[in-house]
């Protein structure tokens, strides 16, 4: 009901917590199409999206989840895959790390006939059209931060350190192309505008805000001047940035599993911002079973103290594999809260076995051994930009250093991070030491460790 989320919008209690399904390629999935499919083809797309809303019932429902459409057509390469959103592969502005970032003149904003702009408008009108009076629709706009990530790579990261004027530059031509896109999906119907940040969570409250704070402020502005709401999108452990992203004042703030909610959602009540999120992705929603999925939610709708400001909703773009029945569950639990609360209350989820696991004898290693723990670093930025780093090394050091990536969308893996206290996501270990926790390293700080490891080896 469209209502019900701009009664939260407007800080109102209401009779339940507005559901928000991010069903991006998963949506392509109900009807059988794969994600390249529904992120090129607006028929397939809108008909997608329209199972969506039929299926899950939502109160609010997001469009296009794609984070490189601005990218593409700022000159990013991009890599396609048939069960995730492309991930970018190539970045104009790369170069040495120890030259500046430098903005080239053909890197204008988009047009709204830019690369696959005009797709996107088409499926937004559609939908606007044929649920814009029951749904509220999200349009999905890629940060700032991440924006400027996708254009200079990892080097962004020190050049925040080292190129101050000439990185803020960036992040300003970035927060342009937000503000112009976000023109664009408000003329084509939008209810709420989603600014979907993900590297947000992998700085320093520091450099958020030097950086990000104004650029942030300005655009959270200029949304509400146009009439619709805004949304902070974060993934991973953003929990020391939520209140300098509230600080900015969005509308609503939107985070994943990494975050302790309640923590989170006194923060942003004492700035009147609504919370949303934040059902796991993987190890609820697409390896755990219906009731799972109901459970979870109700347990998460039952802490809730007041019944408002909080949106119930996935923690990021739902897996494509998502079974529809676990979905369907948690509509339901939203829905008829009180049904399901009944239902569950003597469902005790499986315990995780980590029998099977077997965990390698660190201090005998003959080389370094670098894990990196992601949700999937083909699907998630944060992850990738994480996974990125670590390959960077790999590069450089070859046969002298090991290097895995555990994807957390396998169940064995979960079971990996339960038995070696894997906490968040994405997490860097060196020989069995946390190194680096959603925060992503500079290529000099992992590669002083790598030294360091290769030493402590030879010892």
């Amino acid at each position: 009901m469209k209502e019900l989320l701009f009664q939260t919008f407007r800080h109102e209690e209401t009779e339940r917590a507005p559901w928000v399904p991010f069903a991006g390629v998963h949506a392509g999935s109900l009807k059988g199409y794969d994600a390249i499919e529904v992120l090129t083809d607006a028929d397939k797309a809108f008909e997608s999206l329209m199972e969506v809303n039929r299926l899950y019932r939502p109160d609010g429902q997001p469009v296009i989840f794609d984070l490189q459409i601005e990218a593409e057509c700022l000159g990013c390469d991009l890599t396609w895959a048939k069960d995730c959103p492309p991930s970018v592969s190539g970045h104009p502005l790369d170069g040495s790390d120890e030259e500046p970032p430098v903005t080239p003149c053909n890197c204008k904003i988009p047009t709204k006939e830019s690369g696959r702009i005009p797709f996107v408008l088409e499926v937004m009108r559609r939908m606007k059209e044929a649920v814009g009076d029951t749904t509220a629709l999200y349009g999905l706009i890629c940060g700032p931060f991440t924006l400027a990530s996708h254009l200079r790579g990892n080097n962004l990261f020190t050049d925040m350190f080292d190129f101050e004027d000439e990185t803020q530059s960036l992040f300003d031509f970035c927060n342009r192309v937000c503000m112009r896109m976000a023109d664009y999906y408000i003329e084509a119907g939008m209810d709420v505008i989603a600014i979907v940040d993900p590297l947000i969570s992998q700085i320093s409250t520091a450099h958020f805000e030097q950086f990000m704070s104004a650029p942030y402020t300005e655009l959270f502005s200029y949304i509400r001047e146009k009439g619709v709401y805004s949304s902070f999108f974060v993934c991973g452990d953003a929990t020391r940035n939520i209140e300098v992203m509230c600080q900015t004042n969005p509308d609503s703030i939107s985070v994943d599993e990494n975050v302790n909610l309640l923590a989170a959602k006194e923060i942003c009540d004492k700035y009147n911002v609504v919370i949303g999120g934040n059902i796991p992705l993987t190890s609820i929603m697409l390896l755990g079973n219906q009731q799972d999925n109901m459970k979870f939610v109700v347990n998460l709708l039952d802490s809730i103290p007041v019944k408002k400001n909080f949106i119930l909703a996935p923690g990021c773009d739902m897996p494509y594999e998502v079974p529809v029945n676990n979905a369907i569950g948690v509509a339901q639990a939203a829905i008829e809260t009180d049904m399901v609360r009944e239902m569950v209350k003597n469902y005790n989820p499986e315990e995780i076995d980590t029998s099977g696991v077997v965990i390698p004898d660190y201090a005998s290693l003959e080389k370094p051994l670098i894990e990196v723990f992601t949700l999937d670093s083909a699907q998630c930025a944060a992850c990738g930009y994480m996974m990125n780093a670590a390959n960077h090394a790999a590069e450089t050091f070859g046969d002298a250093i090991d290097l895995v990536e555990y994807k957390f969308i396998y169940k064995e893996n979960v079971a990996r991070c339960v038995k070696m206290g894997v906490q968040n996501l994405p997490s860097l270990y060196i020989n069995g030491e946390l190194k680096y926790r959603s925060i992503i390293p500079t290529r000099a700080a992992l590669e002083q460790d790598i030294r360091d490891a290769i030493e402590q080896c030879k010892k």
